[in-house]
């Protein structure tokens, strides 16, 4: 019976099975290249973030649940060279937030740019308006390294504006355009 065939086939699943669930966990993490990256764009937004420090960030994993759940709305505070390049999934611009400020006032407002500096600043000026409005932590270059997308007029696309050479940090795979 221990040399049965049926039997052997079943042990070689299960060993089969077993390697495939040790390396779902291994397969989930971004490379260390990835991660390098992320970490950069993190640590450059600590830096940034002294000079707005009561704003509140929104985290990109969180920002990408509310997105999904239709809660929150992004406002690109980029220049518009920048936003023809590609933009957030539900994005507006700073120009039609402002311009129709009551009617998403029912959503989180997340401002973003390249990075979130300029989009923090933004922020600020206008948390001292009144506006309830968040950063997202790490901007445009935090959403694409932790996996989301992002669309130019017509589609999705694999390009960012990424404003100069400094934030040149896009994932693998994306054109960095500045």
């Amino acid at each position: 019976m221990q040399n049965s065939p049926v039997i052997k086939g079943m042990a070689a699943g299960l060993v089969l099975a077993l390697v495939l669930l040790l390396a779902l966990p291994a397969a989930a993490q971004p490379d260390p290249a990835d991660r390098e990256t992320l970490k950069t764009i993190y640590e450059m937004y600590v830096d940034y973030k002294e000079e707005f420090p009561q704003v509140p960030d929104i985290t990109v994993p969180e920002a990408m649940r509310l997105n999904q759940e239709d809660k929150l709305i992004f406002v690109d505070i980029r220049e518009p060279e920048e936003q023809a390049v590609s933009m957030l999934p539900n994005s507006l611009t700073e120009k039609q937030l402002l311009a129709n400020l009551d009617h998403y006032r029912d959503k989180k407002i997340v401002a973003y740019c390249t990075i979130s500096y300029r989009s923090g600043k933004f922020a600020q000026k206008m948390r001292k308006k009144g506006l309830d409005i968040y950063n997202l932590k790490g901007g445009l270059l935090a959403w694409v390294n932790e996996g989301g997308k992002v669309y130019d007029q017509d589609q999705e696309t694999k390009r960012i504006h990424v404003y100069g050479r400094r934030w040149n940090h896009p994932p693998e795979g994306y054109e960095a355009v500045w």
